[in-house]
């Protein structure tokens, strides 16, 4: 068994990193995870399907959850439906974000797979770690978006009388609340962006913490632009929430130009000349190899005629 171990072939990772792999052979292999990932997803889709009811119960909690939201009559939360097949078209878009999401680890182990052997060891790493603090902060911002949902439904509908009806259609507020947490989850990722800058050594925790006020004027207009209600609350907890993880994102990177500085050797006591001094050979230069006469031309150069007596042209004309 142990002789068989041995005579095995160096693996497909392997292969795909040491650039062994012909072309043909990396479209095989794009052809082969793309398919995995597709079954992952196909599968992930049923599983969303089966949960559309839940899924799309929560997503109507922040709504629900109003006092306005309920009928005067039956005391249930209703919403409108305009077309014969919204909800069911809703229902599949439902189930192919869950499906996304619930398929996850694989398709993202399928691309990373024919990914990865490109990359370094070094930049493996980096990938690894960015990956592992960008799910927490896509969940935070996903988090915080659901409760920015519910202020700014309480701030927009307060404007509407007695005498206004307010019913809401499922489609439109499904994307409404679909499209806020995308927009928060994506936005929690730029200080994250900025630290990952820090660890390539782009940039230092000094220049970042330098530009804290220009930062923090960009955090309140991309919020003023990117949030889809018109509300103060909702612009106002992403810009802040921005400008907190920034500066925690400056601190962690002051802390690894500190690191960064304690492991590398110190120069600053050293003149230029001891920093890099210049080496003095004593050694006896040798005498010169004396260079031949030059060899007499052909005859056929010393033609004073532009053609030669082949009929051609020589090489400068």
């Amino acid at each position: 068994m142990a002789s068989l171990l041995k005579r095995r072939g160096p693996s497909q990772f392997e292969r795909a990193a040491d650039g062994s792999m012909t072309l043909i052979e990396h479209l095989r292999e794009l052809r082969s995870r793309l398919f995995k990932a597709s079954l992952a997803i196909l599968a992930g889709f049923v599983v969303g399907f089966l949960l559309r009811g839940p899924v799309r119960t929560l997503l109507q909690k922040p709504y629900c959850d109003l006092p306005t939201s309920r009928d005067p009559t039956t005391g249930r939360c209703t919403f409108v439906q305009l077309g014969p097949a919204d909800v069911f078209l809703l229902d599949l878009k439902i189930a192919l974000w869950v499906g996304l999401l619930v398929a996850a680890p694989i398709w993202f182990y399928q691309l990373w797979a024919f990914i990865a052997p490109g990359l370094h060891r070094h930049e493996r790493k980096y990938a690894y770690a960015f990956v592992s603090i960008a799910t927490p902060l896509f969940l935070l911002g996903a988090l915080l978006a659901y409760f920015v949902v519910e202020k700014g439904l309480i701030f927009l509908l307060q404007f509407s009388g007695d005498d206004i009806t307010t019913n809401l259609e499922i489609t439109r507020y499904i994307s409404f609340v679909t499209n806020l947490i995308l927009i928060f989850g994506v936005a929690f990722e730029f200080p994250l962006v900025a630290l990952m800058l820090n660890v390539v050594g782009a940039v230092s925790g000094r220049r970042l913490l330098s530009w804290w006020r220009m930062v923090v004027f960009v955090f309140f207009v991309f919020s003023a632009i990117v949030t889809p209600t018109p509300d103060p609350f909702g612009m106002t907890a992403l810009a802040v929430a921005l400008s907190l993880l920034y500066f925690a994102a400056v601190g962690v990177a002051l802390l690894n130009d500190r690191r960064r500085r304690r492991h590398a050797p110190d120069y600053s006591n050293l003149d230029d000349d001891q920093m890099s001094p210049l080496a003095y050979d004593r050694d006896a230069v040798e005498e010169p190899v004396p260079v031949a006469p030059p060899a007499p031309l052909d005859a056929q150069y010393d033609d004073p005629s532009p053609v030669t007596r082949r009929g051609y042209y020589d090489d400068m004309t």
